[in-house]
């Protein structure tokens, strides 16, 4: 079957024309557009429409953003979608929203292990909850439980929940971002514009070790540039930046491990990871993940991964698009500690 499928986040809406079915998947014709420089959704898939041939009739766009009923008021970007409005403006006659954590959720059972960077093997669950976390532009969470053959995905909107600090630094940025933002969301700190928090708390407790290049260039490409900075060691403040992101991110990975018990792993997913995972592979993330009191001995059964694949949302969308809930179909497994392939279901997409 062939779908339209999209993968929208606040700074890229990517589009794919997608050829599905029970065992491969593969991307015809793929774009990206920059998010913000559209009024809606709407205008960027009938650009791209305009821009080949195909007449897909099916199509679903996993969006960074609670979705309800087909609807979604997205928090990084000024847009309010309805999926019944969005078919009738493209064109469509079936066109359906997903929160885009519920899209890479659905998009992982068509992964493998050379999809992935392991950041701990542990003991996992076969048939135990699988967890998803991932900052971009901002943070989204997601999680999977299986019920005997059938998989099904869950959004959370937990990247809003309040940023939980773990030590007297944090505890110091929290207090101080609390006088911008009053409730202090984990996104506030594990994102894009969360490490540039980062950094601007620690340039102005030690405004003497700031460079004024590094400052210009994180101005013109923001978390980017102290990304870059930060695992080349060519700057001192980025540096220890990106070491407080690492460990508040594997503490709120943690969390949502916690939350839903998931013993049968967590895929730690998004744009930052891969850029950065020579930071995630250093044990910071993992010790700030294991530090969870009396119940630290667990955190290190349960498997976490670092998704390399950035097509995986738009193949989470396409199977939404191309399956409708109905079908029971074989719940995939996560990758094993061995590395062995995950198990592709005949409908890896039904909730």
């Amino acid at each position: 079957m062939r779908v339209l499928a999209g993968d929208i986040g606040g700074t890229h809406a990517r589009l794919a024309v997608v050829d599905i079915d029970d065992q491969h998947v593969r991307l015809v014709r793929e774009a990206r557009y920059p998010s913000a420089d559209y009024p809606s959704l709407a205008p960027i898939v009938r650009r791209f429409l305009d821009e080949g041939t195909e007449s897909p009739l099916r199509a679903a766009f996993g969006v960074a953003g609670p979705v309800t009923d087909g609807r979604t008021a997205t928090p990084n970007l000024p847009w309010t979608l309805d999926e019944r409005h969005l078919a009738r403006e493209v064109g469509i006659p079936s066109a359906r929203l997903l929160n885009d954590l519920d899209a890479i959720a659905r998009g992982i059972a068509r992964l493998d292990s050379r999809d992935m960077i392991t950041l701990q093997a542990g003991a996992p669950d076969e048939t135990g909850v699988l967890a998803l976390i991932g900052a971009g532009t901002g943070l989204g969470e997601a999680f999977v439980v299986r019920e005997g053959r059938r998989m099904r995905t869950r959004a959370s909107e937990g990247g809003h929940s309040g940023f939980a600090p773990r030590t007297p630094f944090e505890r110091d940025l929290l207090a101080w971002l609390a006088t911008d933002f009053g409730h202090v969301s984990a996104e506030r700190v594990i994102s894009g514009p969360g490490l540039e928090n980062i950094y601007r708390f620690l340039a102005e407790r030690a405004p003497e070790r700031e460079q004024s290049a590094v400052r210009d260039k994180i101005e013109n490409d923001g978390a980017a540039a102290i990304s870059r900075h930060g695992l080349t060691g060519s700057d001192a403040l980025c540096v220890e930046a990106l070491d407080v992101f690492a460990g508040a991110y594997g503490s709120q990975a943690g969390n949502l491990a916690l939350t839903v018990l998931a013993s049968g792993g967590v895929f730690v997913v998004g744009g930052i990871a891969p850029a950065i995972v020579k930071k995630l592979v250093d044990g910071t993330f993992l010790a700030a993940f294991r530090d969870k009191g009396r119940l630290s001995e667990m955190m290190q059964r349960m498997p976490v991964r670092v998704v390399m694949n950035d097509n995986v949302g738009l193949y989470g969308a396409a199977i939404a698009a191309a399956y409708d809930d109905t079908r029971t179909p074989d719940a995939p497994r996560a990758p094993s500690a061995s590395g062995a392939p995950p198990t592709i279901a005949h409908n890896a997409g039904a909730r």
